[in-house]
């Protein structure tokens, strides 16, 4: 059995990290969103969409982060999503 060394700045850094990822990932899902939202139904009707338009909204806001993702792996980490160092 391998001997495996933990320690607290391991931890530390390894959630400092996460931290910082999803705080990344929630920004701009949030803000790819609320574009789709605006691209989808126009800023006069976002509070007042079909299904459709909702269905859209989604499938822009998957298709922006998809894109961001692939941003990340060309200018970032390359085994990640995110666009902070050492994640």
């Amino acid at each position: 059995m391998p001997d495996l060394h933990f320690d607290g700045e391991t931890v530390v850094k390894t959630s400092t990290a996460y931290a910082r990822d999803l705080a990344e990932r929630t920004l701009s899902t949030a803000v790819v969103a609320a574009g789709g939202v605006a691209i989808a139904a126009g800023p006069a009707d976002m509070f007042t969409v079909s299904f459709w338009e909702t269905m859209a909204a989604a499938g822009i806001a998957a298709a922006g982060s998809l894109l961001k993702g692939m941003l990340a792996r060309a200018f970032g980490t390359k085994n990640s999503a995110s666009l902070v160092k050492g994640v």
